[in-house]
């Protein structure tokens, strides 16, 4: 697993650790050969795009939408749809972008008033 998001702070719901938690138990679960996982964050205009990727099976394109939807999915089916439901409760939206074979993409689209970078060596209280 690997992260470059050390110095970046997000205002979200309280449950945000949890839906990164679910991100990674799928990919564990219906990844089929996952070896490696990667958080990552892109600026892009004024808002942050938050990147949790994987080297698994990825989603067709066909369900790419339908993951998000309740009861969908080879679980209980609620994770995703739960996980777009709570972000949407500060703004943020996810959305998966990834290639069918190569692996998933869950991108999580953070607008400008609810991030910001720690200055280096400020530790937040």
């Amino acid at each position: 697993m690997h992260s470059d998001l050390e110095h970046v702070e997000v205002y979200a719901d309280p449950l945000f650790p949890l839906i990164c938690q679910n991100l990674i138990d799928n990919s564990l679960r219906h990844g089929e050969h996952v070896k490696n996982i990667r958080f990552k964050s892109i600026e892009k205009g004024e808002d942050l795009i938050l990147e949790y990727c994987d080297d698994g099976i990825g989603i067709p394109d066909s369900e790419k939408e339908k993951i998000f939807e309740r009861g969908y999915g080879k679980n209980t089916g609620m994770g995703l749809f739960l996980s777009r439901e709570i972000l949407a409760i500060t703004n943020l939206v996810m959305q998966e972008t990834g290639t069918f074979g190569k692996g998933v993409k869950f991108i999580i689209i953070i607008p400008k008033d609810s991030y910001r970078f720690q200055e280096s060596g400020i530790i937040p209280e």
